[in-house]
C-alpha cells in the first residue's frame, strides 16, 4: 500500500507527543462548565499537496480493524513509554479515531476535549494576581510532568517504526473523518511544522478573562493556533522539551524518508 510520508507529533505526538496535542486542557477556571464542539474538518481544498510517497511494509501478524484496535496501541505505547503508571494519561478508548481528529484540530483555532487522546491534566489551571496583573503561575507547569516523562522515554526511531506499520489504521481513521481521498501525513506535517513553529512565550505569561476563560493577554499570542497555545501553557522548560523530542521525531522521519528513497531506486 503506499502513503504519502510523515513527519511527525506527538505527538504527541503519539509520544505527548505526539507531541504536542498530548497536552491540551482547557484554560478555564475549574467552575467554568466545559464547552465541546464537534471536530470540524477544513475544506479538502485547503490541503497541501505533498511528494513524500512511500511503501509501507506488510504488518505481520496483520493489523486488527480500526475498531478493534485500542488494545493493540496501548500495548505498544506501553512498551515504548517503559513505564506502566504513565500511562494513565492516555485515553485509549478509541484512541486512532482521536488522535487524528485531534492532529486535524491543532493548526486550528480550536480542538474539542472529547476527541483528546490524553486524559486532562490533573488539578486546577494555577493562576497569579489580580485582574490587570493576572498571569500563569510558575506552579502551573508541574501540571504536565508526566506527559513531559512520556516524551522523553519515548525513543524516535522505535515510534516511527510503530507509526509506519500501523499507518493503515491511521489513514483510515482520516479518510472516515471526511477526507476520502486525501492523505494524513499531509495534515500531520501541517500540524507538527506548526507546533515548531510557537513561540516560547516571555514569563510570566499575562493573561486577561474577559469572560468565562481565560485568554493571553498578548493578542499575537491569542491569535495563534490551539496547538501553538497548548505548548505555550506547558512552561518554557516543557516546551523546550517537548520541541526537542518532536524534532528528534522529524529527523528520524526524514532519515527513514531518505532510506526508503534510496532503496526504490537502487
Amino acid at each position: 500500500m503506499k502513503f504519502r510520508f510523515l513527519i511527525v507529533a506527538t505527538v504527541l505526538v503519539i509520544s505527548g507527543g505526539i507531541a504536542a496535542y498530548l497536552f491540551w486542557q482547557q484554560i478555564q477556571p475549574t467552575s467554568a462548565p466545559v464547552q465541546v464542539q464537534a471536530p470540524q474538518p477544513a475544506p479538502p481544498a485547503a490541503m497541501p499537496e505533498m511528494r513524500n510517497v512511500v511503501e509501507a511494509p506488510p504488518s505481520r501478524p496483520p493489523l486488527p480493524a480500526l475498531a478493534e484496535s485500542d488494545k493493540l496501541i496501548l500495548d505498544a505505547l506501553t512498551g515504548l513509554v517503559g513505564n506502566k503508571s504513565l500511562m494513565g494519561c492516555i485515553h485509549a478508548d478509541r484512541f486512532i479515531r482521536n488522535f487524528v481528529a485531534t492532529i486535524d484540530n491543532l493548526p486550528s483555532r480550536r480542538a474539542p476535549m472529547s476527541v483528546m487522546p490524553v486524559n486532562p491534566a490533573p488539578g486546577k489551571f494555577v493562576t497569579t494576581g489580580v485582574t490587570g496583573t493576572l498571569t500563569i503561575s510558575p506552579a502551573n507547569a508541574a501540571r504536565y510532568s508526566a506527559y513531559v516523562r512520556i516524551a522523553e522515554a519515548i525513543d524516535a526511531k522505535k515510534l516511527v517504526g510503530l507509526y509506519v506499520r500501523l499507518y493503515p489504521l491511521f489513514q483510515q481513521a482520516y479518510e472516515e473523518l471526511g477526507y476520502p481521498g486525501k492523505y494524513f501525513n499531509d495534515r500531520l506535517i501541517v500540524a507538527l511544522d506548526d507546533l515548531l513553529a510557537a513561540p516560547i512565550a516571555t514569563e510570566p505569561v499575562k493573561l486577561v478573562q474577559p469572560g468565562v476563560y481565560y485568554q493571553y493577554a498578548d493578542p499575537g499570542l491569542e491569535s495563534r493556533s490551539i496547538g501553538q497555545r497548548i505548548l505555550m501553557r506547558l512552561g518554557s522548560r516543557n516546551e523546550d522539551l517537548v520541541k526537542t523530542r518532536l524534532r528528534e521525531i522529524r529527523e528520524e522521519l526524514l532519515r527513514h524518508l531518505q532510506q526508503e528513497r534510496v532503496e526504490q531506486h537502487g
